[in-house]
């Protein structure tokens, strides 16, 4: 994963140096292991952390002799990206690099750490040599920029790499170990607070929550946009994808804007492109859903989209008005527009 990243703004929750040197030192102890000798990144644990109670599913990755380091993905949510990987499921690159949840602990060449990384190895006088040698700590957050880590995220993974020393050496010895005695059962780490000691636990992950998305249309709006004709055999295709290029305001994290885009299948017209906020995708998506029929002054006969979650956006929308919208594997129209876009701009 490419390191893109910039120091944190003045309002981030930085760690202590006492922090850094703790999760240095355990990153050295792990890379110590070289344990991507006998585990592939598919000898899935858990490790709890004790302050919230999520559970981060950890990885070793490195067996192929490319990328060494630990992940941890964080929740259900974290689980389910790292699964969808696993799977094989076909995700437009580079959007699955974007919607990953985990804090990763890897071990890189020198020209690959930004100078703030530098800084805090010299801080702390460490010496590393050699390719593959030097610890980079990132967050990965859906929509965001791979980061530099608040205090809680390296007190965390301070506490992974520790675990995961311990889960990796049994694992040595009993091959068997991560095997659960029911299916999508995953071992995880557990401190006993009360006893002060890590103890194995076996549990089955919760669903992904997923939320229920409601945007609030005004009615008066709805009827004047009704009363627009629909114009017969026009069909629309709508998607979204990830830029490759962040927007970074001073003081807040980089995010990568969704392009939200629409094209006529039949005349390849693009009627609107829309760059959109992560955090705010849904709200601004319905919004500038209507504002292409007010502008235009057009409903198409029908709508088409791919993602799930377009669909169930738009579908209570698009049948208050007349036209519809329909659910498809692929937008063939799309994904020529959207690879002419790239080549245009460089993506």
């Amino acid at each position: 994963m490419q390191n893109q990243c910039t120091p944190h703004g003045d309002d981030m929750a930085t760690p202590s140096l006492q922090e850094w040197k703790q999760l240095y030192d355990a990153a050295r102890e792990f890379q110590k292991l070289e344990c991507w000798n006998w585990m592939w990144d598919s000898d899935v644990f858990g490790v709890q952390n004790p302050e919230t109670d999520e559970i981060g599913y950890c990885c070793v990755m490195g067996m192929l002799g490319q990328h060494f380091a630990l992940g941890a993905y964080l929740g259900s949510e974290g689980l389910e990206g790292y699964l969808r990987i696993q799977s094989g499921e076909r995700l437009p690159h580079p959007d699955f690099l974007f919607t990953q949840k985990l804090l990763m602990a890897s071990f890189e060449d020198r020209e690959i750490l930004h100078k703030q990384d530098l800084r805090i190895i010299k801080d702390l006088g460490l010496t590393c040599r050699g390719r593959n040698s030097w610890p980079l700590f990132r967050s990965y957050l859906p929509g965001y920029v791979p980061w530099f880590l608040t205090s809680d995220e390296a007190v965390y993974l301070t506490l992974a790499l520790n675990q995961a020393i311990d889960v990796c050496l049994r694992f040595k010895d009993d091959p068997e170990l991560l095997n659960g005695t029911a299916e999508n059962q995953y071992l995880v780490r557990v401190l006993e607070k009360e006893e002060k000691k890590w103890v194995d636990t076996w549990a089955i992950p919760r669903p992904v929550e997923k939320q229920s998305v409601t945007v609030r249309v005004d009615e008066n709006r709805l009827r004047k946009i009704k009363k627009i004709p629909v114009r017969r055999h026009t069909v629309w295709e709508i998607d979204y994808f990830y830029s490759p290029e962040a927007v970074r305001d001073k003081k807040e994290r980089p995010w990568y804007p969704c392009i939200i885009l629409w094209v006529d299948r039949y005349t390849r017209v693009i009627p609107h492109i829309y760059l959109a906020r992560p955090t705010e995708f849904a709200s601004e998506f319905v919004e500038q859903f209507l504002n292409v029929f007010e502008r235009f002054e057009i409903l198409p006969q029908e709508i088409v989209v791919e993602k799930k979650e377009i669909f169930r956006l738009l579908k209570p929308i698009a049948s208050q008005l007349g036209t519809t919208v329909k659910k498809v594997r692929k937008l063939s129209v799309m994904e020529e527009v959207k690879a002419d876009l790239s080549t245009f701009h460089g993506m």
